[in-house]
């Protein structure tokens, strides 16, 4: 089964090791090349799977040791563990040689083809590459949901805890819902990475909340674009109604694009774009 899909791997970015000049041997290499952070907190794992509810199909980008593969088989999944350092995998694949429960793949997880079966990603990611990882995820067309283990500080500002929204998360809400779920310290980690991790949960919508993609994007996009420093200024050379579409929204007519909220945009989109 693991063998149809292209590979990856990935565990927890830590800064300090990538920066520092420490660890002579091939592992410690190893970590700071493939910013590796493992978790080592049985707690924040049994955080991580109750926030996934794992069934089914379950990829994991960055196996690593082990430790949240062995506990998503547990909780009832399938388990695809990807992992790039082939000693790590080595390691896990030989523990999990006769768990039919477990599968273990090296490569490029983001460069992976999605399954076409309906499938989950729960996995404990690199701070680096946490934005690629996302997108590959926003992209898969069977994606149920995707419960990351990503810095506390992106994970706040995807799911709006700032107050604000990012472009990411105002595009793919009418398709998917962003939850913030429980910080993980980073005492939770070995290595221990320079800032605390938080649990995001991306969640597949079971209908969207608008028909048309493309004209959605498009009003989004623009809004985005910043022409005049407000939303207003920047619908109105395009669209007729927005005053009155904004006023329906609730959003001032001074109001910034990033305190505008998702919800807003999708009554926006039914009164500019029907």
């Amino acid at each position: 089964m693991a063998q149809n899909f292209a590979h990856g791997n990935y565990s927890h970015t830590q800064k300090n090791a990538r920066n520092s000049g420490g660890g002579r041997t091939p592992r410690d290499r190893a970590r700071r090349t493939l910013s590796q952070n493992f978790l080592a907190d049985r707690h924040a794992v049994d955080l991580v799977v109750k926030a996934a509810a794992p069934e089914g199909l379950v990829l994991e980008p960055g196996s690593g040791e082990g430790v949240l593969t062995l506990a998503l088989a547990e909780a009832g999944a399938r388990v695809v563990g990807y992992e790039i350092d082939p000693r790590l995998a080595g390691l896990l694949a030989a523990r999990t040689r006769s768990d039919p429960r477990v599968d273990v793949v090296r490569g490029d997880f983001t460069a992976a083809r999605a399954p076409r079966e309906p499938f989950a990603v729960v996995g404990n990611i690199p701070y680096s590459i946490t934005s690629k990882i996302v997108d590959w995820c926003l992209r898969a067309p069977a994606l149920t949901s995707a419960t990351l283990l990503t810095q506390r500080e992106y994970a706040r500002k995807r799911a709006g805890d700032y107050g604000r929204w990012s472009l990411v998360t105002v595009e793919s809400w009418p398709w998917f819902g962003w939850r913030l779920g429980d910080t993980v310290g980073r005492e939770s980690f070995r290595p221990v990475p320079s800032v605390d991790s938080a649990i995001l949960r991306i969640q597949r919508r079971p209908e969207p909340l608008v028909p048309d993609r493309r004209s959605y994007l498009e009003l989004v996009e623009l809004g985005f674009g910043g022409v005049g420093g407000s939303v207003r200024a920047s619908l109105k050379p395009r669209y007729d109604g927005v005053d009155a579409a904004l006023a329906a929204a609730g959003i001032a007519r001074d109001a910034v694009v990033g305190y505008v909220h998702p919800d807003q945009w999708i009554t926006l989109w039914g009164r500019l774009c029907r």
